[in-house]
């Protein structure tokens, strides 16, 4: 299997920059890490090789990158809002940077899918209501779409407005909504097992479908048993069964 490694100009608050990419063909899909991850984690933990025969057969090719969490909202010191904030600069470093990195590697620009699980769920969903016009599908596994649930302090502005789908998406409204109705397509996995329940993913998720269900926004909600619990086994068994139908 091919794996390149880059490295590209960091966040400017600071961070690595790392993008790992698998495979050698087929439709590009943008992977973010797990909370505070890194650009290995899905290899380390057994990812790549869950859909290695996608990659092999040049059916799908994963742009891994870092994660700036550290810096935002997994910075409990800084109020809700300077988290939010920061965020942007990660959102700016992943548009001005990863996907025209994305696009080169493609031979041209075109659609890029989104991943992640965990807070990396909540990212690939955020990128993909944020900018559909880059990012048309998002998969989430396991996400808790609720930022100012992470211990989050201090007064909510229109950062933290704008980082945050259970805020935003019951606003949506007039041609902008009709446009994602349109262009975006969500799939939210969760499972019933440890750590769904403490984590918040389970309701979180299951709300986050229901409002983009009430806007009409292709939402599919795919709930797993009692059994499957918030962890990377989970994850590559929802993963090796979900990736496949959009390859």
């Amino acid at each position: 299997m091919r794996r390149d490694e880059v490295q590209l100009p960091a966040p400017a608050a600071g961070g690595a920059g790392t993008v790992i990419a698998y495979g050698h063909y087929g439709r590009p899909v943008l992977v973010f890490p797990s909370e505070q991850g890194r650009a290995h984690d899905f290899e380390n933990n057994g990812m790549i090789g869950a859909v290695a025969p996608l990659l092999d057969e040049g059916k799908v090719k994963l742009y891994c990158v870092d994660s700036h969490d550290a810096a935002t909202w997994s910075n409990r010191e800084i109020p809700v809002e300077e988290r939010a904030i920061r965020h942007g600069e990660y959102e700016s470093w992943i548009i001005d940077q990863v996907v025209p990195f994305i696009h080169a590697d493609s031979g041209g620009a075109q659609d890029i899918a989104t991943l992640g699980a965990s807070l990396g769920a909540f990212h690939a969903v955020l990128f993909a209501l944020r900018r559909a016009d880059l990012f048309p599908l998002a998969i989430g596994m396991s996400g808790n779409y609720e930022p100012t649930s992470w211990y989050g302090w201090g007064d909510r502005g229109d950062a933290t407005y704008f980082a945050n789908p259970i805020d935003f998406v019951p606003n949506l409204g007039g041609d902008h909504l009709d446009w994602l109705r349109s262009r975006l397509s969500v799939l939210l996995v969760v499972g019933q097992g440890q750590w769904e329940d403490t984590t918040g993913a389970l309701e979180s998720t299951r709300h986050l479908g229901e409002l983009l269900h009430a806007k009409g926004i292709r939402c599919e909600l795919d709930v797993w048993g009692h059994d499957v619990p918030h962890d990377w086994p989970s994850w590559r068994a929802q993963l090796a069964h979900h990736l496949p139908r959009f390859c």
